[in-house]
């Protein structure tokens, strides 16, 4: 029996279900010698959404079978391991997991995008697709963005970010709306260029809601990749 093994025989009062989440955080820490993230953690138990695990682990913590670290997607630390490995160790091991990234829906107003209800099914990726890891992947809707080989149907890979620079194309919120243009900075407004002829740009005011939710790494279609341009 493993170290960690015996700490979640001898572990307070666990749930079943977070029995099985220690467990899988064991697991992954052995064999990786990393943690998961939380969205495989939803993946793993079916959850809808990365909150759910969360709120598995904040237990968790409670009971102080587990430390969580701030400022990290992996950070979590089994209490009593003895097994830490340097930092560019556990980096390199970490290629050996595949991306867990959820897929959103439609977004509702004045939620945000990750929020437990806009998430339909978590995708494994594998992480040398990408050269900026997602965030998530967002279903395009219409051709505006044909120019740009993003077409509708297509799952657009997003780095969360709220700052862009000109001509990146990324994902934003126009007061209830999400749309993928490319951006562009113009004196006093923002313009957020279509790449279909058909297609007027958006041209948005200073006083009008605006935000930048993501920006775009890569296009999933038809089991394909395609990095951003």
């Amino acid at each position: 029996m493993s170290l960690y093994s015996k700490s979640i025989a001898s572990a307070p009062k666990l749930t079943p279900r977070q029995r099985q989440i220690l467990q899988l955080i064991e697991h992954a820490i052995e064999r990786y010698g990393a943690p998961p993230m939380r969205a495989e953690i939803a993946a793993e138990f079916g959850f809808k959404s990365p909150n759910a695990a969360e709120e598995h682990l904040r237990a968790l913590a409670r009971k102080g079978v587990i430390e969580l670290v701030s400022g990290t997607s992996r950070g979590i630390r089994l209490k009593g391991s003895s097994s830490d490995l340097p930092a560019a160790h556990t980096q390199a091991l970490l290629h050996n997991l595949p991306l867990a990234v959820p897929l959103i829906g439609r977004v509702a107003a004045g939620l945000p995008i990750l929020a437990q209800q806009h998430v339909e099914q978590v995708y494994h990726l594998e992480r040398s697709l990408f050269a900026h890891y997602p965030d998530y992947l967002l279903r395009v809707r219409g051709q505006s963005m044909r120019g740009a080989g993003i077409l509708d149907g297509d799952l657009l890979a997003v780095r969360q970010a709220h700052e862009a620079q000109q001509g990146q194309i990324v994902v934003a919120r126009l007061d209830e709306d999400v749309t993928v243009k490319r951006f562009y900075r113009e004196s006093n407004r923002i313009r957020l260029h279509a790449e279909n002829p058909d297609f007027d740009d958006i041209i948005v005011g200073s006083d009008q809601p605006f935000q930048i939710e993501g920006l775009a790494v890569g296009l999933i279609r038809d089991g394909g990749f395609d990095p951003a341009r």
